[in-house]
């Protein structure tokens, strides 16, 4: 990890995405910065993941571009983006029998050169990694043998080890029990205040509301609202993109959001 990659923004500019020669994402301008936890939210089909992997380098612009800084990400070589970009996909799926250290030790691989041995500071990566997503119990079981759950943060724990400066997520808290989601939501928050820059999708509009700094809603592919959580979350954003009226209120300093029913 660069120290400069600490303090550039990773930024979409009218950037156009699509799948099977359908537009998923149109037009599309934000940027993420470092030092805070953003959220795209958007109902089914909005284009939210497609967004995510092209911020990520992993979906090919059909217009516009994705920088890092002001350098197309386009141009980085492959292990210099891999390095700087940790992404978790939606699907917690593994299919090897791998323990869990050495699952969570293939976060490591973009530092290492052709045929080096990890050493002693990829081993603290991974410690740390085991730890932060409450996992070191697990790090001598199979991960095919642990729970939805349990294999959520043993893999987000691998992209962590490879300490990212930009930490991108599709749906992270969706497979947690109530507890690990706020475990998850404190950690990026704690990451972020490091200086990294965290981007997820999510559904929970309660949890975006509570640990997110920047909110982007989406509707049928375009962004159709950027800020706080009091003026993306208003009721006339959710009733016109989600169809839901909800309940809003304050706990602790911070804003709290719950659907109630349908608009």
């Amino acid at each position: 990890m660069s120290s400069g990659s600490l303090h550039r923004t990773l930024e979409a500019r009218r950037l156009t995405l699509r799948l099977g020669g359908v537009a998923v994402v149109e037009g599309a301008d934000l940027a993420l910065a470092p030092g805070e936890v953003s959220a795209l939210l958007g109902p089914n089909g909005a284009g939210k993941s497609t967004l995510l992997r092209g911020l990520a380098g992993l979906q090919a612009p059909w217009e516009g571009q994705v920088l890092l800084g002001d350098r197309p990400l386009a141009d980085l070589p492959g292990r210099q983006r891999a390095r700087e970009i940790g992404y978790l996909p939606q699907a917690a799926t593994v299919h090897w029998p791998l323990v869990v250290e050495r699952v969570v030790a293939l976060g490591r691989i973009p530092h290492l050169g052709p045929w080096q041995r990890p050493g002693a500071e990829d081993a603290y990566a991974v410690d740390r990694a085991l730890a932060a997503t409450g996992v070191e119990g697990l790090r001598h079981r199979a991960v095919t043998e642990l729970s939805g759950g349990e294999r959520a943060r043993v893999l987000l724990a691998r992209v962590l080890a490879g300490e990212p400066s930009y930490l991108l997520a599709d749906e992270p808290v969706a497979g947690l029990d109530p507890y690990h989601q706020v475990h998850f939501m404190e950690l990026v928050r704690e990451y972020a205040a490091r200086g990294r820059t965290v981007a997820l999708v999510m559904h929970d509009l309660n949890l975006a509301a509570r640990f997110c700094d920047r909110l982007f809603l989406m509707d049928e592919g375009r962004l159709v609202a950027e800020g706080g959580a009091r003026e993306v979350l208003d009721p006339g954003h959710l009733a016109r993109v989600f169809g839901i009226r909800a309940l809003y209120g304050e706990s602790e300093g911070e804003p709290y959001v719950v659907p109630w029913g349908r608009a």
